[in-house]
Order: structure tokens, then sequence, then C-alpha cells
């Protein structure tokens, strides 16, 4: 189960936000989402949290939701799994703005 976690303090590390949720299961994977892309490498306070039993990720969101951690309330929800279909193609309809002809001159 991939979890959302919202609102966290700037300076927390990885392995902070995986004690948090270890008490309710086993965690496969923490990652804190960062500017690197832009240079700064700030952390952008959330993250996500991936628990294998889908069980035990519902147990740790309804007890962590709300908690407060470093003087922040923590957002926490199921995050939505990541589609290897076009968005178009998911609701049936073709994407009609680029045509796959070439152009004509």
């Amino acid at each position: 189960m991939n979890i959302y976690v919202g609102n966290l303090p700037i300076d927390i590390s990885e392995e902070e936000l995986r004690q948090e949720f270890i008490p309710f299961g086993q965690v496969s994977s923490v990652y804190i989402m960062n500017d690197k892309y832009i240079g700064s490498g700030q952390t952008r306070a959330y993250g996500y949290v991936v628990m294998p039993s889908h069980d035990q990720g519902i147990e740790a969101i309804a007890r962590l939701q709300g908690k407060v951690l470093r003087d922040r309330l923590l957002q926490i929800v199921e995050a939505l799994p990541l589609s290897n279909n076009d968005r178009n193609e998911e609701i049936g309809r073709k994407d009609t703005r680029y045509s796959k002809k070439p152009r004509q001159r």
C-alpha cells in the first residue's frame, strides 16, 4: 500500500518517518520529496511510505492521521496507484490533439 504523508517537518529524515510507521507493520520504503531538480535539495514537506500489507497500511493511516509531529499536524491518506496507461485510454477516448500522420506541405 502506498501512503501519502503531508505537512512533514522540513528537517525530518526518511528514517524518522519510517519509525513512525513501524509500530503498525513492515515498511518497504520511505521517500521524502525534495527540490533536487532545481538545485536546492530542500525537502518539500511531503513524502510516501510503502507498506506491503494493505490492512497494516489502513491501520497506520487511521492511527497517524492528525498526529502532531514536531509542531506539524500530519495529513495522511492512501495514495492513488500510478497507472501505466495513458489518461485518455482509461476513460475510453483517444487524444486527437496530435496526429500520427505526417504533415503535408
